[in-house]
């Protein structure tokens, strides 16, 4: 089965000339997305990715209507390879049931794992940069020890009752942080 799938934005808002070229291509059901911005949502393309079943060919006219960046589409064409579905790019000749499309998988994939790396690399190089300069990574501590020990004190402090006399919210509120920091720091010493 031949799944279309087309996408305009609202600068580029008739889809008719993508739906009649996926049509003549042969794609029956065809989906389309009007969307704008790096974010909004795309519902047809979800459903477009869920009708695709293995042995199907996924067919765009562009790549540029498939993916908003090149790790986006790399994400896709990846999640495409991994049901078994071909994608075909009408406009630039890409159909990856053949020997150059399948290459073409391969480039996004290099690609996408050297863009990884360097961003590994560049992380890795900041931090140690920060390390020379005496900065340690990680979050500030949200309580310091006094407060830590204050924070148990009044967990373990038990009322005439024999229950608790502080519950963590209170302790929270008393020290100005949220419950699950309290229970985080508690956690630590029971453990």
């Amino acid at each position: 089965m031949r799944i279309g799938y087309g996408r305009v934005s609202t600068r580029d808002q008739n889809p008719d000339a993508q739906e009649d070229a996926l049509k003549e291509a042969g794609c029956d059901p065809v989906f389309v997305d009007k969307a704008s911005g790096k974010l909004a949502s795309r519902p047809e393309l979800d459903k477009a990715l869920i009708a695709a079943r293995e042995g199907d060919e996924f067919v765009i006219t562009k790549l540029d209507r498939l993916g908003r960046s090149l790790k986006n589409l790399i994400e896709l064409s990846e999640q495409l390879e991994k049901k078994g579905v071909n994608l075909v790019v009408l406009s630039q000749g890409i159909d990856t049931s053949t020997p150059a499309g399948r290459m073409f998988f391969h480039i996004l994939g290099a690609i996408a794992e050297f863009e990884r790396s360097l961003i590994v690399e560049r992380t890795r190089d900041g931090l140690e940069a920060a390390r020379a300069r005496g900065r340690v990574g990680g979050r500030k501590q949200a309580l310091k020890p006094r407060q830590v020990k204050l924070a148990q004190e009044m967990y373990d402090e038990l009322g005439e009752d024999g229950k608790r006399k502080h519950t963590v919210q209170a302790i929270a509120d008393e020290l100005g942080v949220a419950r699950t920091t309290i229970y985080r720091y508690l956690e630590r010493k029971n453990s």
